[in-house]
C-alpha cells in the first residue's frame, strides 16, 4: 500500500480513515508522522514520504504527530489476513514475544534465522523486530499515562521496557515529551477511573463500522461458568499469561470498546491487551470485506443490513480446540457443561477482583487435561479418544496451536487426529487460528441461512459459489449465522 504514492496521497488528502494503519504519513519538513486521517492541513505532496509502520517512522527520525495520535489507531488488518512469516512475526512481536525472549526467540518460532527475519521485517516493514517491539512498547507506555493514575515506574515496567531509564528516553524520543508531559497534556478528561479497585481501564480502538451482535453474542452465549460470563453490559473472562493471571471485562462503546483489566503482574499488560484484541477481531477491515461480499447480490442484504461484522476469536487456541471437540455434534448448554465440569475438576483457581463477579477459575491447561481419566468424561467412547488423543498432542508439543500457526500445517496435524473432520478442523482455523478465509459449508446453520437466501445448500454447491467470498469466507459466515434466532447472534440484554 505505502508504495502506491497516488493512492496515499488521495488518502490522506481526504483523510480517509479506513486506511489508518495501513500506512504512515512522514512529513520532512516538521520531522512529523501522522495517519491518514490527521485532520490538520495536508502537507504539500513534494513534503510527504510514506512508511509502512510507525517503527520505521520513529527509525526515520520522525516523532508522532500530537494532534492525530498515529500510535493510537489500530493495527494493520495485513497481519490478520496472512499466514506467511512476516506476518506471523508480526502477531507473535504483539503478542509480546521479542521482549519476552528476544529476536532469537522469534526466529526459533517461526522456523528461520535470526537474519533471515531481520531481512525480510525490514524488507516489508522498513524496521526490524526489536524496533517494531519498541514502537508498540511507546504506544504501550502513552495509552498508561494518558488513561491511567499508575506511577510512571510502573508503567515502564507494564509497558516492558528494562529499565525507567530506556521508558524516559523513549518516550521522549518517540513523542517530543517527557513521559510526566504527556500525563499533563492529557488532562482529566481522558482519564476513565475503573470500576473494580485494582483494575487498569483502558480503550481500545477499531475500524469503524463494528456490529457488537454476534461478537459479544457468541461469546457470551457460549460462556463457560467459572471462566467467563456476561454481566453488567460486559463479557468477563480470566486469563492464562506468561508471567501471572489476569481478569478481563470487555463492553462495547459507540466508538470504541471499553477494557477493564486486572492483572497479577504488570508485565503481562501488552500481551493482555493484543490478546483481547485478537478475541474482538478489532484490527479488521470491514469495508474491505463487507465490499467483497456485497458483490454477491444474495448476500449483499445480509451486509447492508449490519455492516461490520466480526469473527468472535479466543486468546487461548488450546482451549478452544478443546471446547470444539466437546461442542461436536451436540447443544451450546450441553457443550457449556461438559466443558465446566472439566473447569471445576481440572482448572486453576483465581479470584475475582470484582466481589459480584463470578469467576472462579482458569481453564485447564493441556498438561493438567493429559491427566484426566476418560472414564470420567460423560462422552461417547469415539469422542473420548478424540479428547484425550487431541490433549495429548497439545501437552507434548506435537500439535503447536497459536496465533503465530501456518494454517495449512495446522489443518494437516488436525485432520489427522481420530475424530477431526472438517467441521472441527475449519472452527479451529477460523475462530483460534484467525483464518480469515476458514469455511463451514457443512454447518447446519449456515445451510440452513444458505437455503433460505436461494444459495446453494449442499456442502460442494456451497463452497463453489464461495470461491467469490475469498479471502473473507469466515466473515461470510458470520452473516448466514446472523440469520438465525440463536441467541449467539444478538448482543445479551
Amino acid at each position: 500500500m505505502y508504495t502506491d504514492t497516488d493512492r496515499c496521497v488521495r488518502a490522506v488528502q481526504s483523510k480517509d480513515a479506513r486506511f489508518d494503519g495501513w500506512f504512515f504519513t512522514a512529513v520532512r519538513t516538521t520531522g512529523i508522522y501522522c495517519r491518514p486521517s490527521c485532520p490538520a492541513v495536508p502537507p504539500k505532496v513534494e513534503n510527504m514520504t510514506f512508511l509502512p509502520s510507525a517503527a520505521a517512522c520513529q527509525q526515520a527520525g520522525f516523532r508522532a504527530c500530537k494532534r492525530c495520535r498515529p500510535d493510537t489507531s489500530p493495527g494493520s488488518p495485513a497481519w490478520n489476513a496472512r499466514a506467511d512469516a512476516v506476518a506471523r512475526a508480526m502477531r507473535l512481536i504483539q503478542d509480546g514475544v521479542v521482549d519476552r525472549e528476544g529476536v532469537p526467540g522469534l526466529a526459533v518460532r517461526l522456523g528461520y534465522s535470526t537474519r533471515q527475519v531481520e531481512r525480510q521485517l525490514n524488507a516489508e516493514l522498513g524496521a526490524g523486530p526489536l524496533a517494531l517491539a519498541r514502537a508498540q512498547r511507546a504506544q504501550t507506555a502513552r495509552l498508561l499515562i494518558e488513561t491511567s493514575e499508575l506511577p510512571m515506574g510502573d508503567i515502564a515496567f507494564a509497558a516492558g521496557f528494562s529499565s525507567i531509564r530506556t521508558f524516559n528516553e523513549t518516550v521522549r524520543e518517540v513523542f517530543a515529551l517527557a513521559p510526566g508531559e504527556l500525563r499533563l497534556r492529557a488532562g482529566k478528561t481522558s482519564r476513565h477511573a475503573p470500576r473494580v479497585p485494582g483494575t487498569i481501564s483502558l480503550r481500545l480502538p477499531y475500524r469503524a463500522p463494528l456490529n457488537p451482535d454476534n461478537l459479544f453474542g457468541h461469546l457470551a452465549a457460549t460462556a463457560v461458568p467459572g471462566v467467563e460470563e456476561w454481566r453488567a453490559g460486559a463479557y468477563r473472562r480470566t486469563l492464562r499469561l506468561p508471567y501471572g493471571t489476569g481478569v478481563v471485562a470487555l463492553s462495547p462503546q459507540p466508538d470504541h470498546i471499553g477494557c477493564q483489566l486486572a492483572l497479577t503482574d504488570l508485565r503481562d499488560l501488552t500481551i493482555a491487551i493484543s490478546r483481547c484484541r485478537w478475541m474482538l477481531d478489532l484490527d479488521a477491515d470491514p469495508e474491505a470485506v463487507d465490499e467483497q461480499l456485497r458483490a454477491d447480490p444474495l448476500l449483499a442484504p445480509l451486509v447492508d443490513k449490519a455492516p461490520g461484522r466480526r469473527v468472535p476469536r479466543t486468546v487461548d487456541a488450546a482451549e478452544f480446540a478443546v471446547r470444539a471437540v466437546l461442542g461436536q455434534q451436540v447443544s451450546t448448554a450441553a457443550a457449556r457443561t461438559h466443558a465446566a465440569r472439566l473447569v471445576a475438576s481440572y482448572g486453576e483457581p483465581v479470584a475475582d477482583p470484582d466481589p459480584e463477579g463470578g469467576l472462579t477459575h482458569l481453564f485447564p491447561s493441556p498438561q493438567a487435561l493429559a491427566a484426566l481419566d476418560p472414564d470420567s468424561l460423560a462422552l461417547p467412547a469415539s469422542r473420548r479418544t478424540t479428547l484425550t488423543t487431541l490433549v495429548g498432542a497439545l501437552a507434548d508439543g506435537s500439535l503447536p496451536l497459536g496465533i503465530d500457526s501456518d494454517w495449512q500445517a495446522a489443518r494437516a496435524r488436525l485432520t489427522a487426529l481420530p475424530g477431526f473432520g472438517p467441521w472441527t478442523t475449519e472452527v479451529i482455523a477460523m475462530r483460534a487460528l484467525g483464518d480469515p478465509d476458514a469455511f463451514l459449508p457443512s454447518d447446519l446453520g449456515v445451510r440452513r441461512a444458505a437455503k433460505e437466501l436461494g444459495l446453494p445448500s449442499t456442502p460442494a454447491a456451497l463452497t463453489a459459489r464461495a470461491a467469490g467470498w475469498r479471502p473473507w469466507r469466515a466473515y461470510a459466515v458470520q452473516y448466514l449465522w446472523a440469520t438465525d434466532a440463536h441467541p449467539v447472534n444478538h448482543l445479551p440484554a
